[in-house]
């Protein structure tokens, strides 16, 4: 695997469903610590609510995924807000959806639909982006080969991160590691 899909920027949504309104949120995430962060500033900003769930997967392996049905029945919430993460191939991204209870009861599988609905209003406004995965590498060489090695750099377009041109000159990059042992 030497990429993965991810969201560029936040987007919201809005369902609603025999009084009651879903109200979703979709970010990018890198981190648990991200995560904790938005879910305070929600619960914070709509204080109100009944309930706040959500889903997220993180890691490009999307191995840590987690679906959370804050009081709703068991898997009727969470597990729905994942379902739409994982049909869009997504990682580093984490849905929520906040409801306003509108006094009539859904039924469990009126709250998967209802999850599942508010969900991809959010998901369908957001604008994918492709991740490559890199790899630092640290290059040391001596000046006279500087535009050997420059050359390199431009044709395997590493993303460089520092730079320095005295003796002996050193340059940190990023490189996809299928890329590596070719470049080397």
């Amino acid at each position: 695997m030497d990429s993965f899909l991810t969201i560029k920027a936040e987007a919201t949504g809005l369902y609603k469903e025999k009084g009651s309104k879903f109200l979703s949120f979709a970010f990018p995430v890198q981190s648990e610590d991200d995560i904790k962060r938005f879910l305070e500033k929600l619960r914070k900003e709509y204080h109100d609510a009944r309930h706040h769930c959500y889903a997220y997967i993180l890691k490009a392996d999307q191995s840590q995924f987690r679906a959370n049905d804050d009081g709703e029945p068991n898997h009727s919430a969470g597990d729905p807000i994942l379902g739409k993460i994982r049909s869009r191939n997504l990682t580093n991204t984490l849905v929520v959806v906040v409801r306003y209870f509108g006094g009539t009861k859904l039924g469990v599988s009126g709250l998967i639909n209802a999850y599942k609905t508010a969900a991809s209003d959010s998901l369908d406004k957001i604008e994918v982006r492709r991740i490559i995965i890199t790899q630092p590498i640290e290059l040391e060489f001596e000046y006279g080969v500087t535009n050997e090695v420059i050359r390199l750099v431009h044709e395997f377009s590493l993303e460089l991160s520092n730079q320095k041109f005295n003796e002996p000159c050193k340059i940190s990059a990023l490189i996809p590691p299928a890329d590596r042992d070719k470049f080397i």
